[in-house]
């Protein structure tokens, strides 16, 4: 291990001097890439260097211990001594971690899916409180969000949602909150206080880059149709709504979130490649031998992994028994423990299957 933090680091050292030549200056693409790759070894980089100061530290103290040192000073450098040394097990923990292979997708944006599954229009709410969610999750942490496409119900819910997100280690942060979401509370329409449950599934996708996935243009079949929605004057009046069909696979996108045709039909390719370079993913991942599959992963869609239990102002993840009770804030966006909780776990998977 103390191998690849060494060669890491030179290769760091070397990054970070070919950031200062003219050529690399002068290349604004190789520029961004030597960038990218600087700033994805950072965290390891620090905490490697961290961990050298610890051992750097214990030998100094160690040193010291070996001359001639009155009493009170032994004492302290003794005391000194077991807290340089406390330091270094949780350091070795988080440097394993670090050095897990990454995946690849972390650093891409994502298209999100949100579709009310069973409850009807209780369900659908619950789709658009996930919108909501996820909105005011993306404003406090700088990401930028796009709505794709929508199908809307009358009471101001949504079938189904679908819109992008972007910023820096979106996928990362996102990719476990593929699954069922599952909601208890009692709806505005019931009667007699019955507690309803209802489901909303949720897909989380890595945006997919036209070199990573080649689309056949004669297995395209484009429509377009007049919008539908809000949008004052504008709707229905041209036909700027796309529609895409997948032949070999039959899948659909639809975009009509933008007024302008070519804008709706650039998102259409988008949610389409994502569609597709999933499907992929989903493929190679069904190679991998059961037992080698990271226990918290991207979740089956079919999983349910979470509930939202209104009445007990409760949240529960049920993949990592981890449960918040303030139900109210989670629903304005504060999930971020929750996500730093899930990737922990999985780093902790990953690092126990790697031993």
């Amino acid at each position: 291990m103390l191998l690849k933090l060494r060669e890491a680091e030179q290769k760091y050292i070397g990054i970070e001097d070919s950031l200062g030549a003219p050529d690399v200056l002068s290349d604004p693409a190789r520029y961004a890439e030597l960038m990218k790759e600087y700033k994805s070894l950072t965290p390891l980089i620090e905490k490697y260097r961290e961990y050298k100061k610890c051992e750097k530290n214990i030998s100094d103290i160690e040193e010291m211990l070996e001359g001639g040192l009155d009493a009170d000073m032994r004492e302290m450098a003794e005391d000194e001594l077991k807290a340089e040394k406390a330091c270094l097990p949780p350091l070795l923990d988080e440097l394993k971690i670090l050095l897990l292979p990454k995946d690849p997708n972390d650093d891409k944006n994502v298209i999100v899916e949100i579709r009310a599954c069973a409850g009807g229009e209780e369900a659908a709410l619950f789709a658009a409180s996930l919108y909501r969610m996820y909105s005011m999750y993306s404003d406090k942490n700088g990401i930028k969000i796009s709505p794709l496409s929508s199908n809307p119900t009358e009471l101001g819910g949504f079938r189904e949602v679908t819109f992008m997100m972007e910023g820096e280690g979106v996928y990362a942060k996102m990719k476990f909150e593929s699954g069922v979401h599952r909601v208890q509370r009692v709806p505005e329409t019931e009667t007699q206080g019955r507690i309803h449950t209802s489901t909303v599934s949720v897909a989380v996708l890595p945006e997919a880059e036209e070199v990573e996935i080649e689309i056949n243009p004669s297995e395209l079949k484009f429509e377009t149709c007049k919008s539908s929605g809000a949008g004052g004057q504008h709707i229905n009046k041209t036909e700027s709504a796309v529609r895409i069909t997948h032949l070999p696979t039959g899948i659909i996108v639809e975009c009509q979130e933008e007024r302008s045709q070519f804008k709706n039909r650039d998102k259409a390719m988008k949610m389409l490649r994502a569609k597709l370079y999933d499907i992929k993913q989903r493929e190679q991942s069904d190679k991998i031998a059961s037992e080698r599959r990271e226990q918290v992963g991207t979740g089956d869609r079919s999983e349910k992994i979470r509930t939202y239990n209104f009445p007990q102002s409760r949240v529960t993840d049920h993949r990592i028994k981890v449960t918040t009770h303030a139900i109210e804030s989670f629903l304005d966006g504060d999930i971020g423990e929750m996500i730093n909780a899930l990737m922990t776990a999985d780093a902790a998977e990953r690092l126990k299957n790697n031993n």
